[in-house]
């Protein structure tokens, strides 16, 4: 028997009508489906019930697999002969550890293939009718993880990049919001800089705050926002007041 192919797919950031068109012909094939705690309901549903489902969600200490099990998943399936998707949310070459894979794929001299997806760093914002870059208010953009307990994290020098770009995108930050208006404003951002927090991006349940850098940590607490949510920094985000265009389906 040969030995099978892994394609890392993108599933994009929730609403199904956002998966791409390749994602949609390499799971229509697939003998196994590895997917992650962000991949939509909805998006499950193309995966053919002969396919072997297996859940490899990941959410703040509590992980139903490490990520060296899900490598071993992945080569031990393809060295079998099957064909294996890796079914990631949103992007998995944006913090989705999709490069850490493929680099144990590839020691292994398994065949694979990226099928990107939309990142909610783009789509999120797009949908609360926030554009990231704007002739008149920004043309640099920076995405950023938030997440205290990754290593990258600690490496993010929030001071830094108070005034290097134009927009800051913040993925995984809802939980650090306080700590990174903080650093941002240490650095020489406005505490009136507009801030803008999209909870569920593109799905039906898409909340939208849009606030100051001083204050946009009690709002949402006050909102009892969640994650998974997107954060915009800089002056863009006052243009979903205006822009907003995407509303929830009737019941």
């Amino acid at each position: 028997m040969g030995c099978g192919k892994v394609y890392l797919v993108g599933a994009g950031p929730g609403d199904p009508k956002l998966l791409t068109l390749r994602a949609l012909e390499v799971l229509q094939v697939a003998d196994v489906v590895i997917y992650d705690r962000l991949v939509s309901d909805d998006v499950l549903r193309f995966i053919p019930e002969r396919a072997e489902k297996i859940y490899a969600g990941k959410a703040p200490g509590r992980h139903a697999l490490t990520q060296e099990d899900i490598n071993d998943l992945m080569i031990k399936a393809a060295m079998e002969g099957k064909t294996v998707v890796r079914l990631k949310g949103g992007d998995p070459f944006i913090f989705g550890r999709g490069g850490e894979e493929a680099e144990a794929l590839a020691s292994k001299g398994i065949k694979f293939e990226v099928v990107p997806g939309i990142s909610s760093a783009l789509a999120a914002p797009a949908y609360a009718g926030i554009p990231l870059t704007h002739r008149a208010y920004a043309s640099s953009v920076a995405i950023v993880t938030g997440s205290q307990a990754a290593e990258a994290s600690r490496r993010v020098n929030w001071e830094r990049l108070a005034g290097a770009v134009d927009t800051i995108v913040v993925l995984m930050g809802l939980r650090s919001l306080r700590y990174i208006a903080e650093r941002l404003t240490s650095g020489g951002l406005s505490p009136d800089t507009p801030v803008a927090v999209i909870e569920r991006g593109t799905t039906e349940d898409q909340r939208t705050i849009i606030g100051r850098l001083a204050t946009i940590a009690d709002d949402v607490e006050r909102a009892v926002f969640k994650p998974p949510s997107v954060v915009v920094i800089g002056e863009v985000a006052d243009l979903g007041r205006r822009l907003a265009w995407f509303k929830k389906p009737l019941a």
